[in-house]
This record gives structure tokens, sequence and C-alpha cells, in this order.
């Protein structure tokens, strides 16, 4: 029988998404990793009790709660809160396109962020690097400070801050050799903001690159005769992210994706407007507008989105979705995608991260290593 309360002490009771499948029963955890879980195996729409994922995994951040990433340290301490509150337990600190000076300053302060951080917000894996190594002619709502890359200078921008994912365009002078590089350094790459061919998508991929960031989105289209980058992640790619939130993309352009890249993933790439009203917010050296759930440059450009992960997990249900494909989505390939083996799913020695949702998926608790970041009652 589960018991009215969701938690009892380091205790969870409800329909728990287990790597083997639902089960109805009880978790436990104990100094910030599960211990245990305890149950009998359930269809979770023949019940009303909670429902129990892994704590959501966001590889795509700007901003939310009205700070922006490259704002510096307390922005980051503002969003990783806001974020945390929608069922985000981790998340890569995602930058913008910015002057050299600017992107060094800014992977400092996330550097130094990370070693004090706070305890009621997401945790920060590390950078997403978007940018500046993107092509200046599909910019989507980047500033105009785009150019190639060098080997030497992605070094001297690892030394400064963790960098766990770089976003670039593979067809710019060099950009082949630096993927080599990068990822013979265990730095995942993604491209994106490419005009890049079909072949030269295909290329990087074989040189180490190993996804596509905001799948359909600032990059060359798909053709018959010319099935460009967005034809190279559908033929080739294992990984992609993708914006689920049903503006960026045509839910019949997801469901294509979800046919073709067995380990799609989704993220928010969410600016500071997420989680705040309507009105003007920074998103790098630009101001954007959010109106009509969405953000967007002076010329009307999509700039980022104001989504939030619970609200992708929705998204994803609602276009017909299972609720554990749609959970492995935002939680188990995303892990997957950067190499974490303690979390997005919940068994015995992972991290306690954990989202517990009503039947309507709403959010009822947000668990970080044991501890209640939002919910009915602390846990010890």
């Amino acid at each position: 029988m589960i018991p009215e309360s969701l938690f009892i002490g380091n205790t969870c009771f409800g329909n728990i998404l287990t790597p083997d499948g639902w089960c109805l029963g009880e978790i436990h955890w104990r100094d910030g990793r599960i211990t245990g879980l305890v149950g009998e195996p359930v269809n979770p729409a023949t019940n009303d009790h909670p429902r129990i994922l892994p704590g959501f995994i966001d590889l795509h951040v700007h901003g939310g709660g009205g700070a922006d990433a490259m704002q510096g340290a307390e922005a980051l301490t503002t969003l990783a809160r806001t974020h945390a509150r929608f069922g985000t337990t981790s998340l890569l600190a995602t930058t913008m396109t910015a002057p050299d000076a600017e992107v060094r300053d800014v992977l400092q302060a996330i550097a130094t962020y990370m070693e004090a951080p706070p305890a009621d917000a997401a945790r920060v894996l590390g950078v997403h690097l978007e940018g500046p190594f993107i092509n200046p002619g599909k910019l989507g709502a980047q500033p105009a400070h785009a150019r190639a890359g060098t080997i030497a200078e992605l070094d001297a921008l690892c030394a400064l801050a963790p960098i766990r994912l770089v976003t670039l365009a593979p067809e710019l002078t060099g950009h082949h050799e630096l993927i080599r590089h990068l990822a013979q350094r265990g730095i995942r790459v993604q491209l994106g903001h490419t005009l890049g061919s079909y072949e030269e998508g295909v290329a990087a991929l074989g040189n180490g690159a190993c996804g596509f960031t905001h799948l359909f989105n600032a990059m060359s289209g798909l053709h018959h005769r010319e099935p460009g980058m967005v034809g190279a992640a559908l033929a080739h790619a294992d990984y992609a992210e993708l914006i689920p939130d049903l503006l960026h993309v045509h839910p019949g352009a997801i469901r294509a994706a979800l046919r073709c890249i067995p380990n799609l993933f989704a993220v928010t790439d969410s600016t500071a407007a997420a989680g705040m009203p309507d009105g003007e917010y920074r998103l790098g050296e630009q101001t954007v507008s959010k109106c009509l759930g969405g953000v967007r440059l002076a010329d009307g450009t999509l700039a980022g989105s104001t989504l939030t992960m619970d609200q992708a997990l929705r998204n994803l249900v609602a276009i017909g979705m299972t609720l554990a494909d749609a959970s492995d989505r935002l939680s188990r390939y995303p892990a997957a995608f950067l190499g974490l083996t303690e979390q997005g799913q919940l068994c015995a020695g992972a991290l306690a991260d954990l989202v517990v949702l009503d039947t309507q998926l709403n959010l009822k608790a947000v668990v970080i290593e044991g501890r209640e970041i939002l919910g009915e009652s602390p846990c010890p």
C-alpha cells in the first residue's frame, strides 16, 4: 500500500521507472545515492500513484529566471535554481558567440561557480561552448562574432573551464582537424549553425563529431537532391539534440527524427526568459522579447526558448510518445551522450536525482542527490 505522503525520510513511493521498466513500490537513498528499489512490475496507467522518473539532464541552457549565463557566477546561481524548480537536476551552462575576451571571462566565471555551487540548484556539469566557431552565414540568434577556430585556442579555452560539449560548423577552414582533436580529448562535438553539405556532415561524423545542435534549426535543410546537414543527421546520427517546444520544430518533423535517430534527446535551449513573464531579456549581448510562448529578436528570428524540461516531457507525450520513452530522451540518452554513468537512470548506486509527477505529469517534487528542491516536505 502506498502512503499518502510522497516522502517518508529518504524514501519515495510510487510508480518508479527503472532500467527494467515500471515498478510500483519504494526507492531509497542515503548520502546522496540510491541504495535500493523495492516493488512489483506495474502498468502505471492502472493507478493514480505518483510517477517517479530520473532527474532531467539539459545539455543546452543559456539562461532562466531572468539571468543569462554570459552574465557570470551570480546569474548561473539564478538559472540553475530556476531550472531545478522544473525538474532539471543537471545541466550544461551554454555560452553565446561573443568576442574572445568575453568568452574567456564567462568560462572563468563558470569554473569559479562550479567550485562552490549552491545546494538548492541544478548541478552544472560544465560548459556547452556554442560558438564562436560557427558559420557567419547561419547565425540564427547568435551575435555576429562567428569565425573559424584553431586547436591552440580551443586548448586554451579548455584550460579555463571544463568544456564538455562544443558546437561548431564543420565546413569552416581547419575544423575537421579541430573535431579530431576535441574527440581525442574526450570532448563531445555537435554540428550546428552550419551551411555545410550532407557530405561535410558525414565527413565530420567520421572525424569524431557525435551529435547535432538543435536539429533542423540553424543548419542546411533536407532536399531530396541536396540532403544537407539535416540529411546527414537523419541518415547517420546516433545522437542529436532537439528543442521540443512545438515552436522550433513541427511535431511531424519530430516524429520523423524519432524514426531515424535512435538516441534523439531533448534540450530546452532556454534563455533568461524561461520561468519569467512576457517582457524583454538579455541573450548574450542582445535584447530578446518573450511573447506568445516564444523568444525572438527584433526582426522576428527565434532566439532560444522559454521551454522547461517538465514541459518538454509533456509535449513529447502529447505528440504520442510513451512516458518511459519521453523520460529516456530527457535523462538516459543525454547522460549516455555525455558519458555520465551515475545519472540518467534510477538504480542502486546512481545519484539520487529524481522527479515526481502526478498523473497529469505536473511536477510534485524534485530531488537532487537526496536533497528535496521542490516538494511536499523536506527530506532529512
